[in-house]
């Protein structure tokens, strides 16, 4: 009886062993689903540096340029300025670029726009929930979303200002100047 309770007992403990491992396993280890072209771009409402919240379905009907970054990012960095450029270009041609700072201080995020002269907003992804559902790995990542909010392009890499300037004439809305 005591051996018989023993196997049953032992039985029990390896299979809740078991799912525990699983479970840890697929928290840990899962992979998470990427954002990628041919898909809606999903919804988010995140802190913009000055105050207002920005919510990209408020964007629909522009072509955004949802670019993700970090000041300590040598790539970034060096995007910025062909951003803020392009950006003077494009600005009234329906499109919007929209730089979401990944886990950084708002202080920091100020001192690093000013310092760049950024003219388009840039929002705070604190906790990075916006980061990871959007499955966001390398830094700097951007999203390239049409007027109707799919996505058309993913940019996971530096860029040069020409090729913003490309990318921001492909997600311009139909009918507008260049």
């Amino acid at each position: 009886m005591k051996k018989r309770r023993f196997y049953i007992r032992t039985v029990i403990l390896l299979v809740l062993l078991t799912a525990l491992g699983y479970t840890l396993y697929s928290a840990v280890f899962d992979n998470k689903e990427k954002v990628t072209a041919g898909v809606q771009a999903p919804n988010f409402s995140l802190e913009e540096v000055g105050g207002n919240r920005l919510k990209l379905e408020d964007l629909k009907g522009k072509g955004v340029f949802l670019n993700f970054w970090g000041s300590w990012c040598e790539p970034c960095k060096k995007e910025f300025p062909y951003m803020v450029n392009q950006y003077k270009k494009f600005k009234d041609q329906g499109v919007e670029i929209v730089a979401v700072n990944v886990g950084e201080s708002k202080l920091a995020v100020q001192n690093f726009i000013k310092n760049k002269g950024v003219n388009f907003p840039v929002v705070l992804d604190k906790d990075r929930q916006v980061l990871e559902a959007y499955g966001v790995i390398p830094i700097p990542t951007t999203f390239l979303i049409n007027s109707d909010g799919e996505v058309v392009k993913v940019v996971e890499s530096e860029m040069t200002e020409r090729m913003i300037h490309d990318y921001l004439n492909m997600i311009k809305p139909k009918g507008s100047s260049s």
